[in-house]
Parts: C-alpha cells; sequence; structure tokens
C-alpha cells in the first residue's frame, strides 16, 4: 500500500494508523509520525491557527514523488503520507506520515526521510496567526540540513 492524501479534512491518526497497520500484516516494524500545529509561533508568542495554503496539483504531484522515492530507497511494505491543507487551529495534526518494513531501520529512516524532504520539497505555505498578527513562515537553515542529508 503506497497511500498520498493532500487534503483540507481533519484526519483521526490513531484511526489512520490502525488502518495502515491492519494493511500491512507481514511487516516486523510500523513507524508513524504525526506533526501538530503548535501553540506557539516561531518567536515564542501565542498561536491561534496557521493557515497552509498550496498549488493543487503540483502539491499532489510533489507529495507522491516524495513518496516514490522513499519506496524506491528502502524496502517498504506499505507507505502512507497525509498532508493537509487550509486554515488548522492550535493542536490540530497537520501531516501524518507511517511506513511498514520487515525491520524497524528501514522503516525508521523511510519516515525521518519522508518528512524531511516534506517540510522542505513540498510546496507549502504557512501564514501562523497569534496574538502579533499574521506572519509568513520563512523556511530555516535547519531544515534544508536535515534535507541534505538524504541527496
Amino acid at each position: 500500500m503506497r497511500v498520498t492524501r493532500v487534503q483540507a479534512a481533519a484526519f483521526d491518526p490513531g484511526a489512520e494508523l490502525a488502518a495502515f497497520t491492519a494493511s500491512a500484516p507481514d511487516a516486523g516494524a510500523v513507524v508513524s509520525f504525526t506533526g501538530l500545529v503548535r501553540g506557539q509561533d516561531h518567536a515564542g508568542q501565542p498561536l491561534t491557527a496557521m493557515t497552509l495554503d498550496h498549488y493543487p496539483g503540483m502539491t499532489d504531484a510533489q507529495v507522491a514523488a516524495i513518496a516514490e522515492e522513499a519506496a524506491k530507497r528502502w524496502p517498504l511494505q506499505g507507505l502512507l503520507v497525509i498532508h493537509r491543507f487550509g486554515r488548522l487551529l492550535a493542536g490540530e495534526p497537520i501531516v501524518f506520515v507511517a511506513t511498514a518494513s520487515a525491520h524497524r531501520r528501514a522503516a525508521f529512516e523511510a519516515a525521518d526521510f519522508l518528512m524531511d524532504w516534506l517540510k522542505t520539497k513540498a510546496p507549502f505555505w504557512k501564514l501562523e496567526e497569534g496574538s502579533a498578527g499574521e506572519t509568513w513562515v520563512a523556511a530555516k537553515a535547519e531544515d534544508d540540513a536535515a534535507a541534505a542529508r538524504w541527496e
């Protein structure tokens, strides 16, 4: 199973993980990651919401390409990527990644790779809303450095 979804709708990480795990009965390892909207902005101020903007079609294709690259690099029995867009409140899930493999190392590394590349190569733009107003989130050098290790 290799599934990618770019969607506005909320999702339940627990339900997604249960369904994903059931779809990979021969896996020896399942790794998952859920990214949430933080309660603080990049400056440590209270954050109420984040809006993720994207280019439909282009974003879907890039997320699928990132998943395809992970599937080429690691022996995966399953892969699931869900990435939301639109306005999300603090505490809501933004992204969910799950990988299944015969062995834990491949599952961990593939999930780590997926998150690094989603963070830096998927075309999403983030607008934070908080007590200080609205601010577009700039790319971070540490995210680029993390993604570069997979080049």
